[in-house]
């Protein structure tokens, strides 16, 4: 039987930093306030004319680089993003044009902050059936275009980012199991309430932006990574100590430190980049993947899990062996 593994990883971060003081000089907020609710001390945030695509190839080519793979060696591309460049052709399409490769599938996956588990595990099933070898999977996005920057309750939380893993075909499993859920009924809580058919007099105005009822989907959130934390655990047999690293997506430390507790793990078991990064949805998980993976925490051989919620509401896991 085929299995997956993760061969190598990449990310990016755009130049441009913005403070928590920065931020002081814009709303009404304060660098305590930011950091006591989330954790956050500083974000990333693209360029003028700095696109999500822009972004993404800077990690794919490193992933590429530090795996040792041309772009000949890629057949399928998995592209996790809220902020796509265009409305269509896709980003995979885009960025498959920039890298120079030909021919193999290339989609987008649109689960806002769970988009790189979804991709991942769409691309785990490709190598399982035999219908791909080795999968570029990528999560970037550059939330910054769709935050008001006159509302403190949210562009506080989020950044610009990156990330990017080569997956390919292996003899051992790699990616032990994956589990995906989504629902709805919730999406009044968090949203971007316009697009190109619904509202897009709002779009056209410039006036779509990130909306969140942040109590509630705390709420929301920490229950339901609860349950996927038990959900992973029994469907692979495994006890919680056997949980080397957490990966989480990187929202709130808050959340994250619930999460942890619900694993007993210590929380220098776990990947937390949120401080430096904000909240850049589904880079999220690939960017402190590529963290951890470069100042050497997670080596092969451990056991990850990757868990994350996002609007929808969607929510997932992935236990991987690294």
């Amino acid at each position: 039987m085929k299995f997956s593994r993760i061969a190598s990883t990449g990310g990016y971060l755009p130049e441009k930093i913005l403070t928590n003081a920065d931020l002081e000089r814009m709303v009404d907020t304060t660098d305590a306030w930011i950091r006591e609710r989330t954790g956050i001390e500083k974000r990333h945030v693209a360029l003028d004319g700095q696109t999500t695509v822009d972004l993404a190839e800077q990690a794919a080519r490193q992933a590429l680089a530090d795996g040792g793979f041309s772009p000949g060696d890629i057949d399928l591309i998995v592209f996790a993003t809220t902020t796509p460049d265009r409305v269509f052709p896709s980003c995979a399409c885009l960025l498959q044009q920039r890298l120079d490769i030909h021919g193999c599938a290339a989609f987008d996956i649109q689960a806002v902050c769970t988009g790189f588990v979804y991709a991942l595990s769409v691309a785990d099933k490709f190598i399982r059936t035999g219908a791909a070898r080795r999968a570029l999977v990528i999560g970037a996005e550059t939330l910054s275009r769709i935050v008001d920057w006159s509302d403190r309750s949210t562009c506080v939380l989020f950044g610009d980012g990156a990330g990017a893993v080569v997956l390919e075909a292996s003899d051992e499993a790699g990616i032990l199991s994956s589990h995906l859920h989504a629902d709805g009924q919730y999406e009044s809580l968090l949203t971007v309430p316009a697009g190109v058919s619904d509202h897009p007099e709002r779009l056209r105005a410039g006036d779509a932006f990130i909306e969140m009822k942040g109590n509630e989907v705390f709420k929301m959130a920490v229950n339901t990574l609860g349950r996927i934390v038990d959900e992973t655990l029994d469907a692979s047999g495994l006890d919680k100590s056997a949980i080397d690293w957490l990966v989480p997506h990187q929202a709130n430390t808050r959340i994250i430190a619930a999460t942890a507790r619900k694993l007993d793990l210590p929380m220098e078991r776990v990947v937390v980049t949120v401080d430096r990064h904000g909240n850049t949805s589904a880079a999220s998980i690939p960017l402190a993947l590529d963290v951890a993976v470069r100042d050497g925490r997670i080596r092969r051989g451990d056991m990850l899990l990757m868990e994350a919620f996002g609007g929808g509401f969607t929510w997932g896991s992935v236990l991987v062996r690294f």
